[in-house]
């Protein structure tokens, strides 16, 4: 028996219609205030789920009668979507929102609002209320979609406005959404991690794992398809973990299958719940890009522990040498943590040699960032800074090699290519199926549909091509 329950955590169409009602009563009560529509300014920090967020925070904001500028200096509301995975993010925004006040002091009906990752964790909320107190609106992860409520107590009371209440989590259907793109749509199909790695923040700011009916994801991607998008990307913190009525691979399939002329793709994946059934699906699937994203991490089975990634090297390679066997032309993209605590230079070097015998096609790499309330925060770390700054080099250095070698192969080949921007007046820009970057000369109406491109030469790991 499925233990899948497809109303948990479900927002109830009675608290949605509710929002819809709160506003069009910001509409009104912007209507009285403005002479022209108020304009709202939006940026978001961090991962593509904080990306699909922004959207429909945008959405919302559209709703209540706002258009949107490029820049703070001539807002009326400033929306900052935060992201609390590396400390060098709150630090951006800690700076950028302290850069604001003399633009508020110029500006004194300019509203100011924070929300996101960061802003869910009590020690961030407790620092913003008490060095930020010209910040008018603060909201958690768990209650984005009352973001019209929020708006209508901040200007009908001139009161600030806080709410960041604990919450294992909520899905809300039906919220407007204000796309960035006219051809790229992120879809999130879940929300929340289970896995608690002990360096990461995103358990207990983002909630348990809750995943969207398949009905509701299918239905949002008809939509998107309908209205000529060419690229889904399917989005959760651990996408591949869903447990709708059918598991990620289904759903895989049955997005597939819709019809239209549209690419795939999904992020991020976790080792431990990438299956063989899944690598086949994406075989079988040729809507599904030939690329996967499958965080390793660290190569030392010691440190896997550590951070309680729940596989090792040996079950991670045999995946991946599936996955090649399986998709003679897939490209792997790859986390890796470089100078986690307790990391020696021995294990270091497993990491290297992982990634060495692996061969991506780029890695992402980041230095150990401590995250207040991880177990990770509290263990020793005798490594200096200089050292892991040295490590991280040499990986760096490594997977260059990597990188350029597999874009030497793809010389002379054919691609088919979304082209996604004019990158500068007669060249256009896009990625392969896998996802390598490549530029090739173009007309500009020609962004947003594909075309083949057969790859001419390589400058770095840059493809450059022509269409046939």
């Amino acid at each position: 028996m499925s233990l899948y329950d497809p109303m948990k955590n479900v927002v109830p169409p009675s608290e949605t219609a509710r929002q819809n009602e709160y506003a069009a009563l910001v509409r009104t009560v912007l209507d009285a205030r403005f002479s022209d529509k108020p304009r709202a300014f939006v940026h978001t920090y961090g991962c593509q789920g904080n990306v699909s967020d922004g959207e429909r925070m945008k959405g919302m904001l559209r709703a209540c009668g706002f258009v949107f500028t490029d820049t703070p200096d001539d807002a009326d509301l400033v929306l900052y979507n935060t992201c609390a995975v590396r400390e060098h993010a709150q630090d951006r925004v800690f700076g950028n929102v302290g850069a604001l006040k003399p633009i508020k002091n110029k500006r004194r009906h300019m509203k100011i609002a924070l929300c996101g990752c960061m802003v869910q964790q009590p020690h961030v909320a407790q620092r913003l209320r008490r060095s930020y107190p010209f910040v008018d609106l603060i909201f958690g992860t768990h209650v984005t979609h009352r973001l019209p409520e929020f708006l209508y107590r901040l200007y009908c009371t001139g009161e600030k406005v806080c709410e960041i209440p604990q919450s294992d989590g909520v899905i809300a259907e039906n919220i407007p959404v204000s796309r960035d793109s006219s051809f790229k749509a992120w879809v999130p199909i879940m929300y929340g991690c289970n896995n608690f790695c002990s360096y990461c923040i995103v358990p207990y700011v983002r909630g348990r794992e809750r995943s969207r009916t398949v009905d509701a994801i299918l239905d949002e991607v008809r939509s998107v398809v309908a209205a000529g998008y060419k690229e889904i990307t399917l989005l959760g913190q651990n996408v591949n973990s869903y447990k709708g009525e059918l598991d990620f691979a289904g759903l895989l399939r049955e997005i597939n299958a819709i019809p239209g002329e549209f690419l795939i793709r999904f992020m991020t994946s976790h080792p431990k719940d990438c299956t063989r059934e899944l690598i086949d699906t994406i075989a079988a699937c040729e809507k599904v890009e030939r690329h996967l994203h499958l965080p390793f991490q660290s190569g030392s089975d010691r440190i896997l522990r550590e951070m309680n990634r729940h596989y090792d090297r040996a079950q991670y390679l045999s995946l991946v040498n599936y996955a090649k066997q399986t998709i003679p032309d897939l490209l792997l993209t790859s986390d890796v943590i470089v100078g986690f605590p307790g990391e020696t230079a021995q294990e270091f070097d497993e990491t290297l040699s992982l990634a060495d015998e692996v061969g991506f096609s780029s890695l992402f790499l980041f230095i150990y960032s401590p995250r207040e309330g991880t177990k990770a925060a509290s263990m020793p770390d005798e490594t200096d800074r200089a050292e892991k700054v040295r490590r991280f080099q040499s990986l760096e250095k490594l997977q260059a090699q990597h990188s350029t070698r597999i874009a030497e192969s793809m010389v002379g080949r054919t691609f088919r290519v979304l082209c996604e921007e004019e990158n500068r007046e007669g060249v256009l820009t896009g990625k392969t199926s896998g996802s390598m970057p490549v530029e090739f000369p173009g007309a500009a109406d020609r962004v947003g549909t594909f075309v083949d491109v057969r790859i001419t030469e390589r400058t770095g790991w840059t493809l450059k091509g022509e269409i046939v």
